[in-house]
């Protein structure tokens, strides 16, 4: 590989590293090419890109981008990349999926947004909810108030027009 494709390596990096949420590093040492291309299909069916990068390269990548300066201490044998949109707990199911089922697929570290995470995290990161969940929570936190204090006025009317309706039976009566 020359200086430029290695260049044009680094800008690539540089820029799925600036335009992801969470950046995930696993481990795929063990892992047969059939394997990889599934991983890499169920990801990427997810909006989630998958690369394999020369660690010094990715190095390089993370320097020229100024973020996540932990994951360089993890550029140490077969490393993939994972790079997240805003669904950041889909990447840890699927590495989770895919190391239970086989074994040798690990997370090694990854970032979340600001927040780094080492490998032994993977349980905690699978199980996070997604951000719609998230705000179809509050949404219905917010609105539960709201149809709680409709339900209430409903129940007084009904139980007022109860009332009038019992009056004007016994007026008749």
């Amino acid at each position: 590989m020359n200086r430029t494709e290695k260049a044009e390596v680094i800008a690539q990096v540089v820029d799925s590293i600036n335009n992801s949420y969470a950046v995930f590093l696993v481990d795929y040492s063990g892992i047969n090419v059939e394997d990889i291309s599934k991983l890499r299909k169920d990801l990427r069916k997810e909006g989630v890109e998958y690369k394999v990068i020369k660690n010094t390269l990715f190095k390089r990548a993370l320097d020229e981008s100024g973020k996540y300066p932990l994951l360089a201490n993890h550029l140490k044998g077969m490393t993939g990349y994972v790079f997240s949109g805003e669904n950041v707990s889909l990447p840890a199911k699927v590495i989770k999926k895919y190391f239970d089922d086989k074994q040798k697929f690990a997370l090694k570290a990854c970032y979340v947004e600001s927040q780094y995470y080492t490998g032994d995290k993977l349980e905690e990161l699978s199980n996070l909810p997604s951000k719609a969940d998230i705000i179809a929570g509050i949404i219905g936190s917010v609105n539960a108030p709201a149809s709680g204090i409709v339900g209430a006025l409903n129940a007084v009317m009904r139980d007022l027009v109860s009332v009038i309706d019992e009056i004007a039976k016994q007026k008749a009566a």
